[in-house]
């Protein structure tokens, strides 16, 4: 019988080899209409030899780099899978991605090959202008193209290449451990998108540690919803792969809530916005007697966080009743049967983690970066402590630097950017220790961030303030969609608010607030009014100095489209403060 509890691989070959030789178990599932279909391990196998062939068929070398952009669908593992079968090198990009964007990426990693998942994807590419590597490009979606290939026609044959084949499982071996398998691109929250360049090792050595005492096991199920580009998301689907699991793959983000009812996936990866989202929901829809019921909830669920952070059920009455009433509904909008809910990408922060918590659910918050492959530390099931990002993984070294910068070393860090040798000398100190960029505590061996080292703000007086433990405050409360913390070299901060429009004329609706565009809407007294009480509630909870003097409230929502956002939710400070920089001057008029 096969051992799924560990994850002793060389490369990702060897995990897509174990994978794909269970015969007809389901490993995957897609959505069609209404319909959730799976996909075996024999037929993954089937899939992935017929677009390794289509792509020796183009010639494909040994070290080639071939772009992918596509959203969340079946099709995304199966090109992976079958670039690095080959010992190609694969350069996922965002669904999002603008053209001159991609056009940028796939110049620097230098493609010979292109996939892309629909007919507007490849219009982006067309408008890339000129790529001059790239000889061949593929369309996942069933549609004739001039001189694209569609792998709908391909994929018909894959019945055919179901069986284990001698010799395409040798190919497969012929991947070394120090081959490159990817380049992917940060998202450039501070600066232009650098390739980062990892091997089979730095991947299969990070899962390998960072899944240990999450429990993972076989037949397990997860919704794979956040972009699969972005290295945390990649990361979990090859762990769920190399424990035996199913991955049931979203490509739109607004049919999650439905998805959950019909998967019921065991392990939940979300960033921290979707966990605000969820709690905002939870408390939009209590009203009356229904919110008496959830703030008494919890409350019995504060009574007994030692007991939840531990991992015990308590048994007094009252959460008993309180878990029934309350707690277990909260579960069942995950689906029901949820053991394992995991947040990464940004700070959770305290405030969603500990609302959870009483409502007994344990998130197991981390920390990584795209650089190191991609976790660093996590929460476990026997090491957790809430507010923290969770215990080092064991093959990683870790230091903090005088300036509170975090330090890394060790085989899951990269090998360094691609066509970017220069830049070693800046992100790595003189003894081999990758700078993080990210400011933290690392005590009785639990790790917590503070914030990015670029991102802190020093006001006119002197004084650092960590934006996002304030920004993820403010964001608690459901009529705020995001907020930005500003206040560099001025002589006090003050926050831009972009509100949850939806949420903002419900709200409006039922205090008689009766403006029309969004523009009066976020002008008038009441709304005003609201906001303001918001930051001074905030400001309770912070020093003199980090308290926020003004508040700037925008009729815009931020979004992943409109460049606010990275697709990991992440704010791009440097748009915000480039869009808005008389709106952020208006505030301090007069200083």
């Amino acid at each position: 019988m096969t051992d799924f509890s560990k994850l002793e691989f060389a490369t990702i070959n060897e995990l897509f080899e174990r994978m794909s030789h269970r015969g007809a178990t389901p490993v995957a599932m897609w959505k069609t209409g209404s319909e959730w279909r799976e996909i075996t391990s024999q037929q993954m196998y089937g899939r992935v030899r017929a677009v390794a062939g289509l792509l020796q068929n183009w010639g494909i070398q040994r070290g080639d780099r071939v772009g992918l952009v596509s959203e969340n669908r079946w099709e995304w593992p199966v090109v992976d899978f079958a670039v690095l079968a080959i010992g190609a090198v694969d350069v996922p990009l965002y669904d999002t991605t603008l053209p001159d964007q991609m056009g940028a990426i796939l110049r620097d990693a230098g493609v010979r090959a292109m996939i892309v998942s629909t007919r507007h994807q490849y219009r982006k590419l067309v408008a890339c202008g000129p790529i001059p590597t790239l000889e061949f490009v593929g369309i996942l979606d069933d549609c004739e193209l001039e001189n694209v290939v569609n792998l709908a026609e391909v994929f018909r044959c894959a019945p055919d290449l179901e069986q284990p084949d001698a010799a395409f499982d040798a190919l497969l071996r012929q991947t070394q451990p120090e081959d490159l398998a990817t380049i992917v691109y940060t998202s450039g929250t501070t600066g232009d998108p650098k390739g980062v360049m990892m091997t089979h090792h730095n991947l299969t050595a990070d899962l390998r540690y960072s899944t240990a005492g999450l429990r993972i096991g076989e037949g397990d199920r997860t919704i794979s919803f956040l972009p699969l580009s972005h290295s945390l998301a990649r990361h979990l689907c090859y762990a769920l792969y190399g424990h035996g699991g199913t991955i049931a793959y979203l490509a739109k983000f607004d049919e999650l809530k439905s998805a959950m009812q019909a998967v019921k996936p065991q392990v939940f990866l979300a960033v921290p916005r979707v966990y605000e989202k969820i709690r905002q929901g939870t408390e939009a829809k209590a009203k009356g007697m229904k919110k008496r019921i959830l703030h008494w909830a919890l409350q019995q669920g504060r009574k007994h966080r030692k007991d939840l952070m531990e991992g015990k059920t308590p048994h007094a009455p009252g959460w008993r009743l309180a878990d029934k009433l309350v707690y277990s509904k909260l579960r069942a909008a995950f689906g029901g049967e949820a053991k394992l809910w995991v947040s990464g990408g940004a700070p959770l922060g305290m405030d969603a983690a500990e609302w959870f918590l009483d409502m007994g659910i344990r998130i197991f918050e981390g920390y990584g970066l795209t650089e190191t492959s991609p976790v660093v530390s996590r929460n476990t099931f026997d090491a957790y402590r809430i507010g923290t990002v969770g215990a080092v993984i064991p093959n990683l070294e870790l230091r903090v630097a005088e300036d509170g910068e975090i330090q890394v070393r060790g085989e899951t860090v990269f090998s360094g950017y691609w066509l970017k040798e220069d830049l070693k000398k800046i992100d790595f100190t003189e003894d081999g220790w990758f700078k993080t960029g990210d400011i933290g505590e690392y005590k009785d061996g639990f790790l917590s961030i503070t914030d990015r080292k670029k991102e802190l703000l020093k006001t006119s007086s002197g004084k650092y303030i960590a934006p996002q433990p304030i920004e993820g405050r403010l964001k608690a409360d459901e009529l705020v969609g995001n907020a930005a913390v500003v206040g560099d070299a001025r002589k006090f901060p003050a926050v831009l608010i972009s509100p949850d429009l939806q949420a903002l004329r419900r709200w409006a609706t039922e205090h008689g607030v009766t403006a029309g565009s969004a523009g009066d809407l976020v002008q008038d007294p009441k709304v005003k009014r609201h906001y303001e009480m918001l930051v001074k509630q905030v400001n309770a909870h912070l020093q003199e100095h980090e308290r926020l003097k003004k508040v700037g409230v925008l009729s815009d929502e931020w979004s992943i489209e409109g460049d606010e956002l990275t697709p990991s939710m992440k704010l791009m400070r440097r748009v915000i403060l480039k869009r808005y920089k008389e709106k952020i001057d208006a505030l301090y008029d007069g200083e």
